[in-house]
């Protein structure tokens, strides 16, 4: 049992984190029923039984120039979250990706004598090497998602875990499907432009281009567009000008329907590539955003793919457009294949699926509810 007073800090400032997290909340709360959960979530977290000190939305933001208009409020919160760390004398907390913020306040809960537990990693094998050390530092345990990186952690003195991809737990993913072998008639289209306004303003309409194209050239073509949580019809119509695009607008939780359901998609890079990848549909990544961003991030970059589809496979299994080559042009060039080569939309599929199985096995929620609760119990008899 857990005593009445203990509490646990959990911080997700994405809408994926959210997702995540709202599952790990959920299990938290049928372990420990009189555990006392709060931080930083979305609305899954909140109603998974978390008590939010602030919403994630409030948080979400990309690129490294973007973030700076956010700076105030992120330092306010921080200062928020360690103080009432310091008054409800918590003694662990689960990070939640979003290392930019993360990291920050990870050494700050150190300092406050709080054990660290964070859940699925910064892709510093990607751009931060030299972070693993901070990692290190302020982190005590380590719950991975990606099949090599509980390797790349121990190698540099992480304790870190593989406890397997949250994705595969999801009920429209949990099902291995089949290999797509048929194009449909008309062929399903499905657009994924990302989960924040920035992202959608710069990857939609290069879409909704490419679709233009491509209906001029294959006539017949079904189009469906994924919306993520928090992005109503007037910012999709704003940006993106979707209603004269002849597009059917999907809702988040029918995202894996949608995914399932298309012949190929054009993907926002991110977790979405490795969904895609689950239930075997063929996909372009793409990714785009500000330019100082981008060439700051660019700097950083170590690896020669941006996919998670891609970097999981370790080869190029789909095609990727980064930047300036995020055009409707190219986009349509390089999905046309999918849509018009049975066989290649099979091959492909069948290798999108072995990359399903680099995933692990469901259960990563529970998995991480009861590591945190360990660390929480190893806690309070060091603090007898």
């Amino acid at each position: 049992m857990t005593p009445a007073n203990d509490s646990v800090l959990i911080v997700a400032g994405e809408a994926s984190g959210d997702l995540h997290g709202s599952k790990v909340v959920a299990r938290l709360r049928e372990l420990a029923p009189d555990l006392s959960v709060y931080g930083v979530g979305g609305d899954r977290m909140r109603d998974a039984g978390m008590d939010l000190a602030f919403h994630a939305d409030d948080f979400a933001v990309v690129g490294l120039v973007e973030v700076v208009g956010l700076l105030p409020r992120l330092r306010r919160a921080m200062r928020d979250l360690v103080a009432t760390v310091r008054e409800r004398g918590t003694r662990l907390a689960i990070l939640i990706d979003y290392p930019g913020f993360n990291l920050m306040l990870a050494r700050r809960l150190k300092a406050e004598g709080v054990s660290v537990f964070y859940y699925i990693s910064p892709q510093v094998w990607a751009w931060g090497e030299g972070r693993v050390s901070k990692i290190a530092r302020r982190v005590d345990r380590m719950a991975v998602v990606l099949p090599f990186e509980e390797r790349f952690y121990a190698e540099r003195g992480v304790d870190a875990e593989f406890v397997g991809h949250p994705l595969l737990e999801e009920p429209g993913v949990a099902v291995v499907p089949a290999p797509k072998a048929s194009l449909g008639d008309p062929p399903v289209l499905g657009l994924l432009p990302g989960s924040r306004r920035n992202e959608i303003a710069l990857h939609l309409p290069p879409m909704l281009e490419a679709v233009s194209i491509l209906r001029a050239d294959l006539g017949r073509l079904d189009v469906r567009l994924a919306r993520a949580p928090g992005v109503d019809d007037a910012v999709l119509r704003e940006v993106g000008g979707v209603a004269d695009a002849d597009v059917e607008i999907f809702e988040q939780e029918r995202t894996h329907e949608l995914v399932r359901d298309a012949t190929a998609l054009l993907v926002s890079s991110g977790t979405a590539t490795l969904e895609a990848a689950c239930l075997g549909t063929p996909m372009v990544v793409l990714y785009r955003m500000a330019l100082l961003s981008y060439l700051a991030g660019r700097a950083l970059v170590r690896i020669p793919d941006i996919g998670l589809v891609n970097v999981v496979a370790g080869e190029r299994v789909v095609p990727e457009l980064v930047q300036n080559d995020v055009t409707g042009e190219n986009l349509a060039r390089e999905v046309r294949p999918f849509l018009t080569d049975g066989e290649l939309l099979e091959r492909t599929s069948r290798r999108l699926l072995q990359v399903r199985s680099g995933l692990g096995e469901p259960g990563a929620s529970d998995r991480v509810a009861k590591i945190a609760l360990e660390m929480l119990a190893s806690s309070a008899r060091e603090g007898e």
